[in-house]
């Protein structure tokens, strides 16, 4: 799809502004940040300990941010698509020099108010950049060999920074926010099926340059029992809780698993586990549907959305949001091999929900500013 090279301007009042809000987006996403703080409560043992104040603090005030960025016209997020991504790109190479090393891994840079971890970031500006970059371009160039060798480097790029790091759980996260905009801009089928069946015949190889820790992740995934205690301790414990949740669950603050501490990493990655427990089968639904409707609402403010790039954009990120979850949960389930991928607003941590809200942020600033056409 092809523009002209000229903004036009549609200024809003700011009643207005309010009256074009998604609420029913606004009224999900509220709802998941009580749902998570009702679970980060229970984590904590039914008492308002460390992570229960934190997360709190961290949900008020981006929820706050995320507000103030839907006021700020679309096309300001489209200018500054490939300075935010160079200036990510700049922490990533910060983080590789002078990060701080935790359980083995050097993912965060000291910004003295906060402790980033750039590469969560990354997942959201990856798609701020690239749908800048197709927005002006004709639809015969899309599938141009510059087109797509630019588009290459540009996921390449911060990947080869995380996988350094090392975390190469994101950097796949990475890359598929980068492939999503790829296949909503129109590239061709044929170069996801060929690089799919060149990922395929080189896994072995891949595998030999894993790291040790990687490898018996994998192992891990195969065969949970080989190592009980050890290895496959925690997605073993993760099965237990989730199935001993039943239908509706064993009640708020009444999760054996969770409060006998046989669950290890229950606030971040692992805390659907504790919230399907305690509410079940049910619960876990429920907790599904908000999701999806979150997800439905996304798409539906990029198909009403004039501008290319907030079309892009939402569509990008609806499908990378559902993509997140996908691997969260079937991780916890021993669907797939665990990596690092937090459940969005409901896992503990200040860059995933920073940049989760940075993300929702923008796709509201589209939905209030719908008829903003950008050239």
């Amino acid at each position: 799809m092809y523009q002209h090279t000229r903004l036009t301007t549609n200024r809003l009042g700011f009643f207005q502004k309010f009256r074009n809000f998604d609420y029913i987006l606004l009224v999900c996403i509220l709802l998941l940040g009580f749902i998570s703080l009702a679970t980060m409560y229970s984590t904590d043992g039914g008492e308002i300990k460390f992570h229960t104040k934190s997360h709190f603090t961290k949900l008020a005030v981006f929820t706050l941010m995320m507000l103030v960025m839907s006021f700020i016209n679309i096309k300001y997020w489209f200018s500054i698509g490939y300075l935010a991504y160079v200036a990510v790109v700049g922490l990533l190479v910060g983080t590789y020099l002078f990060g701080i090393t935790s359980s083995g891994s050097q993912r965060w840079i000291n910004l003295y108010f906060i402790n980033l971890q750039p590469s969560e970031l990354m997942k959201i500006f990856i798609i701020v950049c690239l749908a800048k970059f197709f927005h002006r371009m004709k639809l015969e160039n899309v599938n141009s060999i510059y087109t797509i060798l630019t588009s290459l480097i540009i996921i390449l790029l911060p990947m080869g920074l995380v996988i350094v790091q090392p975390d190469l759980g994101t950097a796949v996260l990475i890359a598929i926010s980068g492939i999503a905009v790829l296949w909503f801009a129109g590239i061709n089928y044929k170069y996801f099926i060929y690089t799919i069946l060149g990922f395929i015949i080189s896994l072995p190889f891949v595998i030999a340059f894993l790291k040790p820790y990687q490898k018996l992740r994998v192992l891990t995934f195969l065969n949970p029992d080989k190592d009980p205690l050890g290895a496959g301790y925690q997605i073993i414990q993760s099965k237990i809780a989730v199935g001993s949740g039943g239908i509706f669950g064993k009640g708020f603050l009444k999760g054996t698993q969770s409060y006998l501490e046989f669950l290890p990493e229950k606030h971040t990655d692992f805390i659907f586990t504790l919230f399907s427990e305690e509410f079940g089968f049910v619960g876990s639904a429920i907790l599904l549907v908000i999701y999806a409707i979150i997800i439905y609402r996304i798409v539906a403010i990029g198909a009403s959305s004039r501008s290319y790039f907030a079309k892009i954009f939402c569509y990008s990120f609806g499908a990378a949001i559902f993509v997140f979850i996908t691997i969260n949960m079937s991780m916890v389930l021993g669907l797939l091999p665990i990596v690092g991928s937090p459940l969005p607003i409901m896992s503990y941590g200040g860059s995933s929900m920073l940049a989760t809200m940075i993300g929702f942020g923008i796709v509201m600033s589209a939905r209030v500013h719908n008829q903003q056409l950008i050239a």
